[in-house]
């Protein structure tokens, strides 16, 4: 008989192991998207939109996963929706038109909300001391987004690009079934019977989730949005082929998803309020310097005129997009911190609200981007959205946290010179 802790770090495994399959089925339109583009001659937003379309349903789908789970358990409700993903991914080969794509991807994108149930099924088998380690080592499964630019284009080259999605339907199967074998259920962690669904969606009043959500539409949502656009970012800026462009978006979408449980680790020693503090420092310094384009400018000197080139070369580049990868990672266990801190009795439904939010930000994002190169003929106009969206949430952090903190300790050194 498994004592309670060997079934706690059985859920884990087998749940982390359950959401990287997942998030791989999630983002395979980063990869496969780009020869789907160039074979129906689709345009920048209408890439965007393709490759966008999974996170759509993925984030959606979130909040009321969040609240089954809180209701029915999370391994039965994780079971269910991994199993009903196994048809939709075999199917996106049998078709040749845009919108059997689209439609496809909606169905496939159910994959995404494993998030919310998840990370409260993990979260409910250990103390609140160690919650933010068990949630960051889930959420490592991020790293899923990684697999498929590792283990996708390689598929595509050898066997084009119509058997990822067969790959990924048996892949999804077989994960499905070892989850069921080896992770457990505990029915104290279900809510009671009479908590009814108003008086979860209560929390949809409480600002304080909504800036949480804030803070998710940056550090998954960019993530998200990211990882479906940094291959072909690669292709185009740099004149890179499929399987080098893959592999060095890779680079950002790796750590965005390894470092997450280290993430989890740092919020538990020094608080989420803390660690967002700073990755939306580092994550805004380094966006400052990816928004800067191509640039070729000519000065008129008393010899003549010099013309001089500035721009990032691919190196810079991948060591700019690693960074904001590792922040971005420690910003998402962070923000569940937060939730696991102050939300103790419904994770779940919190969970779904600010990962339905997350996701929608990794929905629009990307269609942003396309919509912008578009519109500008900037590839670093995406950057530069990403800017101006960390910056809005460094501002709401400072005035509705930092600025508080402040005052509460003058108040308490006031206090204690007063009393001396």
């Amino acid at each position: 008989m498994a004592t309670h802790n060997q079934k706690a770090w059985s859920v884990v495994v087998m749940s982390t192991l359950a959401f990287t399959v997942c998030f791989m089925a999630w983002m395979m339109f980063a990869v496969i998207g780009i020869p789907i583009k160039k074979h129906l001659g689709l345009n920048e937003t209408e890439f965007g939109l393709l490759v966008a379309m999974p996170v759509l349903t993925g984030s959606l789908i979130r909040l009321p996963l969040g609240m089954w789970t809180d209701k029915f358990g999370g391994r039965i409700v994780f079971f269910v929706l991994m199993v009903s993903t196994i048809l939709p991914i075999y199917l996106i080969p049998y078709g040749d038109s845009f919108i059997h794509y689209l439609v496809t991807g909606l169905f496939v994108g159910a994959a995404g909300g494993s998030f919310s149930v998840g990370i409260a099924y993990c979260a409910r088998w250990f103390e609140k001391k160690k919650q933010g380690t068990a949630m960051g080592i889930f959420g490592a499964g991020n790293a899923g987004a990684a697999m498929t630019k590792l283990i996708a284009p390689s598929i595509v080259v050898a066997y084009g690009w119509q058997m990822v999605p067969t790959v990924y339907a048996v892949m999804m199967a077989v994960t499905a079934a070892a989850f069921w074998l080896f992770t457990y259920s505990e029915p104290s962690h279900k809510v009671e019977n009479s908590v009814t669904v108003m008086d979860q969606l209560r929390a949809l009043k409480d600002w304080n989730v909504w800036k949480l959500c804030q803070y998710y539409s940056i550090v998954f949502g960019g993530y998200v949005a990211l990882s479906l656009w940094m291959t072909k970012y690669y292709v185009s800026e740099y004149g890179f082929d499929l399987r080098v462009a893959a592999l060095l978006a890779a680079a950002f979408s790796l750590p965005g998803g390894v470092l997450r449980a280290f993430g989890g680790w740092m919020s538990d020693k020094w608080g989420a309020h803390s660690v967002t503090w700073w990755v939306l420092w580092v994550s805004l310094a380094c966006l400052f310097f990816l928004s800067y384009p191509q640039t070729d400018f000519t000065i008129h000197t008393v010899n003549g005129p010099e013309t001089f080139h500035v721009g990032l070369t691919p190196t810079v580049f991948t060591i700019l997009m690693f960074t904001v990868g590792a922040a971005f990672a420690f910003g998402k266990a962070s923000v569940f911190k937060y939730i696991s801190d102050e939300y103790p009795h419904n994770i779940g439904v919190i969970s779904g609200i600010v990962g339905l939010m997350g996701g929608m930000g990794g929905f629009l994002l990307p269609i942003m981007f396309g919509a912008l190169v578009d519109l500008t003929g900037i590839r670093s106009s995406a950057f530069m959205l990403m800017f101006g969206v960390v910056w809005v949430s460094l501002m709401w952090m400072y005035f509705s946290e930092v600025r508080p903190l402040d005052a509460a300790r003058h108040r308490r050194r006031k206090a204690a010179d007063t009393l001396e």
